[in-house]
């Protein structure tokens, strides 16, 4: 594991292939680590000539906790957008994709293919916005565009993310298998063993989980994005799992109807996760997409 800092954030980053290689940036969703993407799959993106970097956003993982900027009131903030108020949260989406910029600077990387997931779609939709001089092309994955209106979750499929964690170790990977079983694929496309070894694994590098309702908060402020999608040039690929009941498929149909020239793929079976079965699938389209840069 590597550091790089910048505004007083220390990014927790890990890299695959060969430096030399076209550089892609993985941005993970709301409370995962940089461990939630599979090593296989980044490997699989590897083997198509990319240089993967993987890491830690602010306030998880092993990057910069922002404990001074206390807890959100989750309840609270969700009413206040439910009646079209404004929110006071401790950070923006905003600062999260300058936060992956800041991690390109440091890695010396002018220009990158940038896939980002859930949560970690918003952001790079962002630094496509924000920063479009350093996206050479953009893989939105099961995300949405922050419209109310489209990409909302099923009720228990909120409830169960929503829920406290237990402290016990193996209470913990119990629940882990609780919660990617009610977000994620179907069938054959769901392991509950590998859920468990992957949150074993997270919960090893670090069992803090307070940055989850600030890293909400962000999410819960964002206005929607669609009139500055219209805005992104860079070749855009939209992925979305068909059964996604976290962030409903029409978060990432708004998505791709908002980027002029996006490409939208669609999963049968494939919920908020990323099934290892399709892990070649999935790279060869995000390979394929880098082609258009």
């Amino acid at each position: 594991m590597q550091f790089a800092s910048a505004a007083g954030i220390d990014l927790c980053y890990e890299t695959f292939g060969d430096p030399a290689g076209r550089p892609l940036l993985l941005i993970m969703g709301l409370g995962c680590q940089l461990v939630h993407w599979p090593v296989g799959f980044c490997e699989a993106l590897a083997e198509h000539g990319f240089w993967v970097i993987r890491y830690d956003n602010r306030d998880i993982g092993l990057s910069t906790k922002l404990e001074h900027l206390g807890l959100p009131p989750i309840p609270k903030l969700i009413l206040r957008k439910r009646m079209g108020l404004s929110l006071r949260v401790p950070y923006q989406l905003s600062d999260l994709a300058d936060d992956a910029r800041a991690l390109l600077d440091a890695l010396g990387v002018p220009r990158a293919h940038v896939v980002g997931v859930s949560m970690g779609g918003m952001i790079a939709q962002l630094l496509a916005i924000r920063h479009p001089e350093r996206v050479l092309s953009l893989c939105s994955w099961m995300s949405t565009t922050g419209d109310p209106r489209v990409g909302r979750p099923k009720r228990e499929a909120l409830r169960v993310m929503l829920k406290t964690p237990p402290k016990d170790p193996d209470a913990l990977l119990d629940h882990a298998v609780l919660v990617w079983r009610a977000i994620g694929s179907h069938g054959p496309l769901f392991d509950p063993q590998r859920v468990r070894e992957v949150a074993a694994t997270a919960f090893k590098r670090s069992s803090y989980r307070r940055g989850f309702a600030r890293q909400l908060a962000a999410i819960l402020a964002a206005p929607p994005r669609e009139p500055m999608l219209e805005r992104v040039r860079a070749p855009t690929l939209v992925l979305h799992g068909r059964v996604d009941p976290l962030v409903d498929v029409s978060g990432g149909e708004a998505t791709a109807a908002a980027i002029p020239g996006a490409e939208f793929r669609l999963f049968d079976r494939v919920g908020h996760d990323i099934p290892e079965p399709l892990w070649p699938e999935f790279a060869a389209a995000i390979a394929n997409n880098t082609q258009r840069a």
